[in-house]
This record gives structure tokens, C-alpha cells and sequence, in this order.
């Protein structure tokens, strides 16, 4: 049968940002990795903070309004982050996210170093690997 912890199914190369990277440079990185966002860590791959394509969007309005783009990410970036261990199970994270907003969740081992993201379409794969998996008839 198909696993179901995230471990299996995690982006191995997210898209990740530093916190003293300015928003326009990190909206860059979005574009070019065409993901939704992404961890902010510090020199030593420990996740600090969150940056997604919404707080990007947020920022760029305002510095259009403003005329100016001098903002860092650590001036936007949420700071409270749902992150998740590699072991957890896929079902139970998709149940989480069906109430809980973010549609990326960082993967960090137990000492908080970032390891990989998980995003719902990544998700959805598992699950549908896993029902697949299910309704299979046994070969005789």
C-alpha cells in the first residue's frame, strides 16, 4: 500500500527566502518557482517565518500606492508558522487543512531545520495514490 506520511510526498526543493531579502526579490522567487509560497529561514535552515504569494501581493499594492519598494520580508512575513514533521500522517494533515488556511505547510525535523514543504495538490496526489491503492483487485 502507498504511504501516507508527508515524508513521501514533500517538495524536496522549496521555494525558501531569507528574512533580510527584499519583497521585490522574493516575489521574483515565487515567479520563477511558480509555487505559492514558501519558508523564510535563517543561516542555518532553521524556519523562522512564512511568506506567501498573499502577503507578497499586499505589499506590492502598497508600494505602488506609495512609490516605493523598500520593504524586507521579515516586514510581512507571519512569523507564526504551521509547520509539520516528516512523519505526519497524510490523512491527518488533510483534515487539518481543510479548516486551517495555509495551503503550504514547511516540513522541519524535531529540531525545527526545514526538510521540505507539502502543499494541498500534493495532498490530493497521496490521497488519490492511496484510493487507487484501495480498490485494486487482488491478482489471482
Amino acid at each position: 500500500m502507498e504511504s501516507l506520511k508527508v515524508s513521501d510526498h514533500m517538495n524536496l526543493r522549496p521555494v525558501t527566502f531569507t528574512s533580510e531579502m527584499t519583497v521585490a526579490e522574493a516575489v521574483e522567487r515565487l515567479l520563477q518557482a511558480k509555487q505559492m509560497g514558501g519558508p523564510v529561514i535563517d543561516i542555518q535552515n532553521k524556519v523562522i517565518g512564512f511568506l506567501s504569494e498573499q502577503d507578497c501581493l499586499v505589499q506590492m499594492i502598497e508600494s505602488s500606492y506609495y512609490r516605493e519598494q523598500v520593504a524586507q520580508v521579515k516586514d510581512i512575513m507571519k512569523t507564526e508558522v504551521l509547520a509539520i514533521k516528516p512523519y505526519t500522517s497524510v490523512i491527518e494533515l488533510a483534515q487539518q487543512m481543510t479548516t486551517a488556511k495555509p495551503k503550504v505547510y514547511p516540513i522541519v525535523d524535531d529540531d525545527g531545520y526545514l526538510l521540505g514543504t507539502i502543499n494541498r495538490s500534493a495532498l490530493l496526489h497521496a490521497l488519490d495514490l492511496h484510493l487507487h491503492d484501495g480498490y485494486k483487485s487482488p491478482t489471482s
